[in-house]
């Protein structure tokens, strides 16, 4: 579809128009809907409703945020929704006006998906993106690399629908709390579809906010960070471990980067990225120095665990989003499976020559709590660098993980199981970081996956492997076991943490009622 403005409505069928010489009346917005047309031939902000007049999907400044508004409605069928198969022809727009609505929504979700956002929040920002402009009925569809959209008026006209493919998903936190924050204005009435759409090609077309350099830098301090976590030992040792660390994690970097700039697949490049801080690992631990090896690999996977598609893949899953959920979950278990050959083919040459790989202690032990949490508040300072996280947020996401893992520290000491421990971390880091998105009116995605990377199962996975190595299959298959229900708990919890929100600041009741609907076929 065109991205330019599009021309004013036409008269609608059997409107006569003004008799010769009078002067033409004002055409009236509908009520939370469209106005008339301004000068570039777009259509303007809706007018805010009169008293007494509701409109679903649209609120004003400090009303429930638009997610919440929206979830009633795409919960429930098409047909149920109100004002679906009612209001007269002349309070919508004409064809051209519905194509340039769909296509803001379409580049809207395509924004969102590739930004990491759950599927039904990206269907509940295209409908309220159509909604807001009077374009309605339409039903949003969203699966892990397309959105759709389908928009018919009335039953005896023909439905207009659109597609987008979202070809390569990357993690931009500062893109998706922009396209949030444009999504808030559109449903509130403030921004005319013109002006939507000028407003979301220029934040599209930002410049990361990043530099390249400091994605490597962060990338090596995540690693360098997670021995510290892991090890929870601040002598010259340590350091040294932490420096090695450091330079394994941007080797690894650097050559996955170089996998992709020959438009490999991404799974090579984890096996890519694995490789370096295995080999060097192995290599301190052949020469007697006691130098802990085993914490530099370690530190290395922290860096490589794809957290941000567990936690969406999760969120879509308990949504009902199955189809997306399943397609998110089995990128996770290809992208673990190059992390696994990557650190395991490497791992079973150093055995093979007696490289003393085991590691001190059990994995995520409370060793020296204040330098751990220290380095917890690292790790995820420089997570959310890799997630582009913008500035504002980096405080809140570091305050969030210190929350997390001081919860899960306590648990620990009070030998509360550790998986339980990690989900009860993990639900009120999603507490707090529901709390704080609403507080802020952004998503909380920024706010709740980089807290969480100090709690990622690092540590159990290397022990699975570990024991595969040495011939311990059964030993093998249950720390992996656990690593993965960890994984889960981390996800659930950190789920359940953002509902819990939702209960302390309940959305407000729509104008309507119908019965919870049962069946609805999820993508």
């Amino acid at each position: 579809m065109s991205e330019q403005g599009h021309p004013g409505r036409r008269p609608d069928a059997g409107d006569p128009g003004p008799e010769p010489g009078a002067t033409p009346a004002p055409h009236p917005a509908a009520p939370g809907g469209p106005g008339p047309e301004d000068a570039r031939g777009g259509l303007v902000a809706p007018r805010p409703p009169a008293d007494g007049e509701s409109v679903p999907g649209r609120a004003g400044r400090g009303d429930t945020p638009w997610p919440d508004r929206m979830r009633p409605l795409v919960r429930m069928p098409m047909a149920e929704r109100p004002l679906a198969a009612g209001g007269e022809a002349r309070q919508r727009p004409g064809p051209a006006e519905a194509s340039g609505v769909l296509d803001l929504a379409l580049r809207v979700g395509e924004a969102l998906l590739a930004s990491g956002e759950s599927a039904e929040d990206v269907e509940g920002a295209m409908l309220g993106v159509a909604h807001a402009y009077r374009v309605y009925p339409c039903e949003p569809q969203v699966t892990y690399t397309l959105v759709a959209i389908s928009y018919q008026p009335t039953p005896d006209v023909a439905p207009l629908t659109a597609e987008r493919a979202v070809r390569r998903p990357a993690s931009d936190y500062t893109r998706l709390a922009a396209v949030f924050r444009l999504v808030t204005a559109i449903t509130a009435g403030e921004v005319a579809a013109e002006d939507a759409r000028h407003r979301l090609t220029v934040l599209l077309g930002r410049r990361p906010p990043y530099p390249g350099w400091l994605l490597v830098l962060a990338s090596g301090l995540l690693a360098g960070s997670a021995t510290l976590l892991v090890g929870g030992r601040a002598d010259g040792r340590a350091w040294l471990v932490f420096g090695t660390a450091f330079v394994a994690a941007l080797t690894g970097d650097r050559l996955a980067a170089l996998v992709a700039r020959h438009d490999l697949p991404e799974f090579y490049g984890f096996v890519a990225a694995a490789t370096p801080a295995a080999t060097i690992g192995s290599l301190l631990s052949l020469n007697g120095l006691h130098l802990r090896g085993s914490v530099v690999i370690t530190g290395g996977l922290f860096a490589l665990l794809p957290g941000r598609p567990l936690v969406a893949a999760a969120q879509d899953g308990l949504t009902g989003f199955y189809l997306t959920a399943a397609a998110r979950l089995l990128e996770v278990l290809y992208l673990m499976a190059g992390i696994v050959i990557g650190v395991m083919t490497v791992l079973y040459l150093g055995v093979s020559n007696d490289a003393d790989l085991t590691p001190d202690g059990a994995p995520g032990s409370t060793v020296n709590p204040p330098l751990q949490l220290a380095a917890a508040m690292l790790l995820a300072l420089t997570f959310a660098v890799l997630l582009r996280t913008d500035r504002a947020t980096l405080a809140p996401v570091v305050l969030n993980s210190a929350v997390g893992w001081t919860t899960y520290a306590v648990l620990a000491g009070a030998r509360v199981e550790p998986i339980v421990a990690t989900g009860l971390a993990a639900g009120l880091v999603g507490l707090f970081g529901q709390l704080m998105a609403r507080y802020r009116a952004m998503s909380a995605l920024p706010h709740v996956t980089a807290a969480l990377g100090p709690l990622m199962p690092g540590s159990v996975l290397y022990f699975g492997m570990l024991a595969f190595v040495q011939g311990r299959p059964e030993a093998g298959c249950s720390w992996v076991g656990r690593a993965c229900a960890t994984a889960m708990a981390l996800a659930i919890g950190v789920n359940l943490g953002g509902e819990v929100a939702r209960l302390f600041l309940p959305a407000s009741r729509p104008a309507f009622t119908s019965r919870r609907p049962t069946g609805r076929h999820r993508r």
